[in-house]
C-alpha cells in the first residue's frame, strides 16, 4: 500500500494581489507563523523568505542580553536586516510587557502588523526614540513592501479585541482583595503581598506567568500638574474630565519628547534651545534622567500649553507586569503579587512608583482594577515532576519561586526544590519567611541558602552563596537539574550568569571557554530560564 501524500497547504491563493516571489515570501512567513498547527504547511527558516531580510530571533542575536547598553546593541546590529535592528533596540528582557517577546515585537513592527512603538515599557524612552529613528529609515522603504499589504490586513484583524482577560488590549476587571506587607519593622523599603479574586473572571494561569495591571496615577499629582497648567480640572477633554484623564489614561513618568517639543513652541531664547535638545535626547543642564511632567512644566515655568494639546503631546498610561507569586492548584480562584513600592525623593520633591504606590497604598480593598493574564515566555516548571529545581530569587525576585514551591507542594512533585534568597537584612527583609521554613520542614524546600547584604561587616549577594555551594550546585546540575532566575535584568542576573560558569570551570574542570559554552548549553536546552526586569 503506497502512502498518501498530501498535497501542500497553499497560505496566500495564486489570486492574491501579489506577485509570486511577493506570495512566497508571505506563504513563509505564515508557514513559520503557524507551523505544526497547520497540516501541511511548510515552514520556511526566517533567513529562507525568498526575497526577504531576515527576521529577527533569539538564536541569532548576539545583542540579546539586557546588560548591554542600547548603543553597543545597536553597534553589533548595524550591518544586519532592518528586523534585526528593531529587535536590537529593544530592553533584550523578553518581558512580554508589550504583548510579544523582543524579537516578535520587532518583527511585528518590520511587517506593520504592529504600529505602537511604545510598547516597550523596559526599553523606554531610549527605545522609543531608536524605533523611532528606525522606523524613518526605513519603515516606507521597499524592504518591507512583500509584507506591507499583507499588513493592512492583519492590523485591520489586530483591531479586533483579543479574548477577554488574556491580552493587554482586552482586560477584565478583578476584585482587589487586599494587602499585608512583607517587610519588617525596620526595613529600609516597603514590599506588598497583594492578592485579587479570579473567581468571577475567564482568567486561568500557570506558575511561572505573570499578570498585567492597568493602573492609577496618584491624585495629588494630576491636581499639581492642573495647578501648574492654570487649568480646571473639570474641564470636558474626549469626554473625561482633565483630573479623570490624567490620573487614568496619561503617563505622569518621564516627560516625553514631544512634550519639550510642545514646550519649545512657547518659548524662545535658551529656554527654547533647551527644550529642543530634550526633545532630541540630549542632556543640556545634566537632569534629564529626573525630570517627569510636573518637572518639564517646572523647568519651563513660561511655557503653558493648552490643556487638550498638552494631553496630546502625553504618553499613554501603560500597563505593569508582575510576576505572579501563587499557585494555582494551591490558590484557587485568586492571585497574588509581590510588589515593592517605588517611592524616593528628588529636589525636595517625593517621586512615586505609579503601580507599585497604587497597590501598596491607593487602591480601597474590594474595589476592582482592570487585569489581563501574560503567558511566560519559557518561564516555567519542568513537566517531568522528578527533575530537580534551582531557584535564584533575590528581593520581589521570589515571586514565581514562592509560586513554584507551591505548585510543587500541591503536586507532590518527587523532584528536589533548592530556594537561593537575599536581601539586605534578615530581621526586616525575609519575605515569606515563615511559609519558607514551614515548606523546608516538610521537605517541600530541599535547601534554602539566605544572603544578606546588609548584616555583618561584608555585603552577601545570591552569587556568592552560589560559589560557596558550588560543588554542590554542579552534582545538581549534572544531574539534569533545572536553573531559575529572576530580578535586575542588568546586574544581578548577569552576576548569576557568571556564578555557574565559575561554578562550571572550578567543579566541572571546563575552561573559561567551554564554562561559557556549558551555560549556552543550559539556555538551549530550556534547562536555564530567567524572569528578568
Amino acid at each position: 500500500m503506497s502512502e498518501h501524500v498530501s498535497p501542500p497547504l497553499v497560505l496566500v491563493p495564486e489570486n492574491a494581489p501579489f506577485s509570486a516571489d511577493q506570495r512566497s515570501w508571505l506563504s513563509g512567513y505564515f508557514a513559520a507563523l503557524l507551523g505544526p498547527a497547520v497540516e501541511g504547511a511548510t515552514a520556511l527558516a526566517p533567513g529562507d523568505m525568498a526575497g526577504g531580510p531576515k527576521l529577527a530571533d533569539n538564536d541569532d542575536a548576539p545583542w540579546h542580553d539586557p546588560s548591554l547598553p542600547i548603543t553597543e546593541r545597536m553597534e553589533m546590529a548595524k550591518a544586519r536586516p532592518e528586523p534585526q535592528k528593531l529587535m536590537a533596540a529593544m530592553a533584550q528582557q523578553d518581558c512580554g510587557q508589550c504583548g510579544y517577546n523582543c524579537a516578535d515585537y520587532a518583527n511585528a513592527i518590520f511587517l506593520k502588523s504592529e504600529a505602537r512603538l511604545n510598547l516597550c515599557q523596559p526599553g523606554g524612552k531610549e527605545t522609543l526614540r531608536m524605533l523611532k529613528k528606525l522606523d524613518e529609515e526605513f519603515g516606507t522603504g521597499d524592504a518591507g513592501a512583500p509584507a506591507a499589504a499583507a499588513g493592512e490586513a492583519a492590523a485591520d484583524k489586530a483591531a479586533d479585541l483579543g479574548p477577554l482577560g488574556f491580552c493587554r488590549e482586552n482586560p477584565v476587571e478583578a476584585i482587589f482583595l487586599g494587602r499585608r506587607r512583607l517587610n519588617e519593622p525596620g526595613g529600609e523599603k516597603e514590599t506588598w503581598h497583594v492578592e485579587f479574586d479570579l473567581r468571577d473572571t475567564p482568567i486561568s494561569y500557570e506558575a511561572g506567568d505573570s499578570l498585567g495591571l492597568f493602573p492609577a496615577n496618584a491624585p495629588a499629582l494630576a491636581d499639581a500638574v492642573i495647578a501648574e497648567l492654570g487649568a480646571r480640572p473639570e474641564r470636558v477633554i474626549g469626554g473625561k474630565t482633565l483630573r479623570d484623564r490624567l490620573i487614568a489614561d496619561y503617563s505622569l513618568g518621564a516627560a516625553p519628547d514631544g512634550l519639550y517639543q510642545l514646550l519649545s513652541l512657547l518659548t524662545s531664547g535658551e529656554a527654547r534651545r533647551k527644550a529642543k535638545a530634550l526633545s532630541a535626547g540630549e542632556d543640556p543642564d545634566g537632569d534629564a534622567a529626573y525630570l517627569d511632567v510636573l518637572g518639564a512644566l517646572h523647568k519651563f515655568p513660561g511655557a503653558r500649553p493648552d490643556a487638550e494639546v498638552f494631553l496630546e503631546s502625553l504618553d499613554e498610561l501603560q500597563p505593569r507586569l508582575y510576576s505572579i507569586s501563587s499557585s494555582p492548584k494551591m490558590d484557587a480562584g485568586k492571585v497574588s503579587l509581590t510588589v515593592d513600592a517605588v517611592r524616593y525623593n528628588h529636589r525636595s520633591r517625593l517621586r512615586l512608583g505609579v503601580a507599585s504606590t497604587h497597590l501598596g497604598e491607593r487602591m480601597p480593598e474590594q474595589t476592582r482594577a482592570k487585569i489581563y493574564l501574560q503567558k511566560a515566555h519559557g518561564f516555567g516548571l519542568p513537566k517531568d515532576l522528578a527533575t530537580d529545581v534551582i531557584m535564584c530569587g533575590p528581593g520581589t525576585g521570589i515571586a514565581p519561586f514562592r509560586a513554584f514551591l507551591r505548585e510543587r507542594a500541591a503536586t507532590q512533585a518527587p523532584g528536589r526544590n533548592w530556594l537561593f534568597y537575599g536581601h539586605q537584612r534578615q530581621a526586616s527583609d525575609f519575605f515569606y519567611k515563615d511559609e519558607l521554613t514551614r515548606m523546608r520542614d516538610d521537605k517541600v524546600l530541599t535547601r534554602l541558602s539566605l544572603a544578606w547584604s546588609r548584616d555583618g561587616t561584608e555585603k552577601t549577594y545570591v552569587q556568592d552563596r552560589m560559589r560557596e555551594n558550588g560543588a554542590d550546585l554542579w552534582k545538581w546540575l549534572e544531574g539534569g537539574a533545572h536553573f531559575y532566575v529572576c530580578g535586575d535584568a542588568k546586574r544581578m542576573a548577569k552576576d548569576v550568569e557568571r556564578a555557574i560558569i565559575d561554578v562550571a570551570a572550578q567543579h566541572g574542570g571546563k575552561s573559561p571557554d567551554e564554562a561559557v559554552a556549558y551555560l549556552g548549553a543550559l539556555k538551549k536546552a530550556g534547562r536555564y530560564q530567567a524572569d528578568v526586569y
